[in-house]
Formats: structure tokens, C-alpha cells, sequence
């Protein structure tokens, strides 16, 4: 579809013309006639080709004066999973973005983060992206505001600031623009108000195939006693947000959607709280072109037809899962559970939102830093590392976040004693959604190598896609917990 940074608009119009929902957020179809743009799978008739233009964000349409359709919901589809894959300064400014570090921190705090000006960071997104980092992230608070119009009973001027709008014109402005209607006649459409009291239901976009039952049981079985919890069809964690603490329960619906109730202390936390489930169950994946990939290996095809659409588990937060994968160094998911569940029972904040099980929100680095040592009731060496991580981020020595460079952090983590590829590449996988990491020395990983007659140089056949091939390996010898 894409041609390095340049849409190829002849095949745009051929995916456009099939109504493929798996191209939804690849590209954005507007129509000059009418002034709407679309997802290439909205239900209307396809415009000719001639009335039709495409650009890679929603944004970019936005920019130049056109409206979301009201059929097809174009701000609802799934960002383009390019962003995933991709290392370079462009996809970390669509990662941070997407996690409201403009909204919080400006332009100038996104630039900082990334070690550009502010003048050179936005002519590289607007070159590539047809929108700049303020464009994109006013789309994005178009997007929050609507979730928060058609699904709660907010009021307008907790919806606007909730949003991250900075006044109530600005608010009322963007909305008539995006979306043709005012907030208020968005919200005397809505039929059914999703959700309960003092929550929101967001039903989260899904590529498909989607694995969804095999990936919230591999979730739920690793689920730590006080910051998540299983009883095999709810999945349901705590969340530390950027202004205050939430819950988000995870079911699927009848038809494999994920819905998503979200309590929070904050509303201008929805946004970063979204993103954060979507990279822990890894929504904006490419299954298609992942499963066509990895099912011409002979090996995992057997596999991929009995899964296809797999998904591999996230993380909310990449500091949790260092903290996390230290502490299960060498033990069993039950050992580190139990051990994890103590830790968090020790020195957890306790969850400022009510919930029916969850009880804290997983310790920060600064707790972990200030900890006495019968609180850590691991190996001394474990607890060292544990402890030299912690106070390096507490510190700010150490810092990772998803708009890093995935390898300059692996190799920063291998630098601290007690940390080696092992842990820092399953970091990379899990806290930055790393797509390409591969585990030679994991001992299931061997054990799958060794049962289907491969070596670790195999994996090479498999890049871009390595992450996914290794959980389709780790299926063929294990089984996960339930």
C-alpha cells in the first residue's frame, strides 16, 4: 500500500473499492465533492476515482477541511500498525502522541523526548504524516471528546477539558469541524449510553483474525493478586495514569470485540488509558500480513490455521514489566505471581478507584528504590538488580518509554549487572512492543527449536515477525497458564 512515505493512490482506490476493513487506519479515503473523509471500508458507494484523494492519518484530512463521515466512523479505526514496526523518529512521535505527551507536555516536551527541535520534528511529521504533532494530537482529542459525548453524562465542560481541550470554544469549535454536528447534537443522537456508574464502555477496534481468547488467558494466568485478576472471561487490571489512578475491565462480546470498561480519577486520562489496553493486547497488529509471512515456514503453518489472528501480550506500563521480568528471573509464572502479589501488598499505592478485586496499582520505581528489604522477598542478587534499576530511574538515568529506540534500550538494560539479553529483550517485547525479538536462550524457546528439528539460526526466515513466530513456537511444546 505505501511506497516508503508516499501512498500509492491507484491502490488505495482498489483496497477502497473492496471494502476491506484490514485496511482501516493504513490510509483515509476523502471525498472532494462532499467534503467527508472515510475508512476504505465505509458502506456508502465509492466515489469515482477522480473526486477522491487519501492521506495516512485522520489528521491530515482533518487539516485540510474535511469532515468524518457519520456512517463509517472514521476516528473509531485502528491506527496503522506500521507504527509498531517501525524504530525511526516518525513512528515514536505517533507512539508518544498517542499516549497524550503533547497534550501534557506541548510540542516542545514531545521534541525534548525525542531529541529534535520542535521546528525540524514537525516538518518531518508533516512531510511524511500531511499533519503536524498539533494536528495530530487535536485529532486525537476530537476522538476522546466523542467517547465521552456518546458514552457518559458528563457534562460539556468536564468533556472539554477531560478531552485535553484548553477552553470551551475550542472545544465546541473542533467538534462542529470534525464532525459536522455539535457536541450537544452528538449526544442527543445517541441511542444507548454505555457503561455504569462512574465508568465508560469503549468498544476497542480490532484487526482481524484476532486471537482474542487465547490472548486474555495467557494475560489472566500471569495476572498479579491485587493489580489484576481472571475468572476466565473478565480480565481486569489497575492502571497509574499520568493524573491519577483507573481500572479498565476487559471482556469480548459475542462476536470477538473488546469491550472495555474504564473507571478513572481523571478523565484526561481516557486517551493515554486506551492506548496503554490497546499495546497490552496488542490491537493495532497486522495479523494478515504477519500469518501470511510466517505461514509459508512449513513449521508454523500447522499452527498458525489452528490460531490464526495470535496476538502478543503487552504491557501498560514498560517500567512494570522490567520490574516484573526481574522479579521472575528463573522462577515459575505461579512463584512469580505469588512473589510479585506479595511485593505489591507491601508497598503498592493503594487504587484510589473502587473496584470488586483490585485492591493497589503496581509500585512505582521510587517505591521499589526506597523498599526495605523485607518487602523484596527474592534472591539478594535479584533484589540488587532490582534495586540499582529502580533507583537509576528514580533518578532519571534510566528511562524508557515507547517513543526509544528499542535496541539503544536493550543495550542499556544489558549494561546494569544482572540483567542480560534475556530480560532486556523481553522488555523490548513486552513493555515497547517489539515485533521482531527473538529468545535463543529461553529454555521453552530451545525446547520448541529442538522438537521441530530447527536451529536458532531459523529465526532469520522469520523478521520481521520474530516476536510472533516465537509465541506460535512456544504453543507447539507449551500450553498457557489458565
Amino acid at each position: 500500500m505505501f511506497d516508503g512515505t508516499v501512498l500509492d493512490p491507484d491502490r488505495c482506490y482498489l483496497a477502497s473499492q473492496s471494502r476491506d476493513e484490514r485496511f482501516d487506519g493504513w490510509f483515509y479515503v476523502a471525498v472532494r465533492t462532499t467534503g467527508i473523509y472515510c475508512r476504505p471500508s465505509c458502506p456508502a458507494i465509492t466515489p469515482k476515482r477522480a473526486n477522491v484523494e487519501f492521506h495516512r492519518t485522520a489528521a491530515a484530512a482533518q487539516q485540510l477541511g474535511f469532515r468524518a463521515c457519520k456512517r463509517c466512523r472514521p476516528d473509531a479505526a485502528p491506527g496503522s500498525p506500521e507504527w509498531n514496526v517501525r524504530g525511526d523518529v516518525v513512528a515514536r512521535a505517533m507512539r508518544l502522541i498517542g499516549d497524550g505527551v503533547v497534550d501534557r507536555d506541548g510540542v516542545a516536551g514531545l521534541a525534548d523526548r525525542l531529541g529534535y527541535s520542535e521546528r525540524h520534528l514537525n516538518r518531518l511529521l508533516t512531510s511524511e504524516l500531511g499533519a503536524g504533532p498539533l494536528s495530530l494530537a487535536r485529532a486525537q482529542r476530537a476522538q476522546t471528546a466523542r467517547t465521552l459525548i456518546e458514552t457518559t453524562d458528563l457534562s460539556m465542560t468536564d468533556v472539554a477539558f477531560a478531552a485535553g481541550f484548553g477552553s470551551i470554544r475550542q472545544f465546541n469549535d473542533t467538534v462542529r469541524e470534525v464532525y459536522a454536528s455539535s457536541p450537544t447534537e452528538l449526544r442527543s443522537r445517541t441511542r444507548h449510553r454505555s457503561g455504569t456508574a462512574g465508568g465508560v464502555s469503549v468498544r476497542l477496534p480490532v484487526r482481524r483474525p484476532f486471537a482474542g481468547g487465547t490472548l486474555l488467558a495467557f494475560v489472566g494466568g500471569h495476572a498479579v493478586p491485587g493489580v489484576e485478576a481472571w475468572d476466565g472471561e473478565r480480565y481486569a487490571r489497575s492502571l497509574a495514569l499520568p493524573n491519577g489512578h483507573g481500572t479498565v475491565d476487559i471482556t469480548l462480546d459475542h462476536v470477538g470485540d473488546v469491550r472495555a470498561e474504564f473507571r478513572l480519577t481523571d478523565w484526561r486520562d481516557l486517551a493515554p488509558a486506551v492506548g496503554r489496553v490497546r499495546r497490552l493486547l496488542d490491537l493495532d497488529a497486522d495479523p494478515v500480513a504477519i500469518d501470511e509471512i510466517l505461514g509459508a515456514d512449513p513449521i508454523l503453518r500447522p499452527q498458525i490455521e489452528r490460531n490464526p489472528g495470535l496476538r502478543v501480550p503487552g504491557g501498560v506500563d514498560p517500567y512494570e514489566v522490567l520490574a516484573r521480568t526481574i522479579i521472575g528471573q528463573q522462577v515459575s509464572v505461579a512463584g512469580a505471581r505469588t512473589v510479585t502479589g506479595r511485593i505489591v501488598a507491601a508497598i503498592g499505592e493503594p487504587l484510589a478507584v473502587e473496584h470488586d478485586v483490585l485492591t493497589h496499582v503496581f509500585p512505582t520505581m521510587d517505591r521499589l528504590a526506597a523498599a526495605p528489604p523485607d518487602a523484596l522477598p527474592i534472591p539478594m542478587a535479584r533484589k540488587r538488580t532490582l534495586r540499582s534499576v529502580a533507583e537509576a530511574v528514580a533518578d532519571g538515568d534510566l528511562v524508557i518509554d515507547h517513543g526509544d529506540d528499542r535496541r539503544a534500550v536493550v543495550d542499556e538494560l544489558c549494561s546494569y549487572t544482572g540483567i542480560g539479553p534475556w530480560t532486556a529483550e523481553t522488555v523490548a517485547m513486552r513493555g515497547l512492543g517489539d515485533p521482531d525479538v527473538f529468545l535463543p536462550g529461553d529454555l521453552v524457546v530451545r525446547r520448541a527449536l529442538e522438537a521441530n528439528g530447527l536451529d536458532v539460526a531459523a529465526a532469520d526466515r522469520w523478521r520481521p515477525w520474530r516476536t510472533y513466530a516465537m509465541h506460535h513456537l512456544w504453543a507447539t511444546v507449551w500450553t498457557p497458564p489458565t
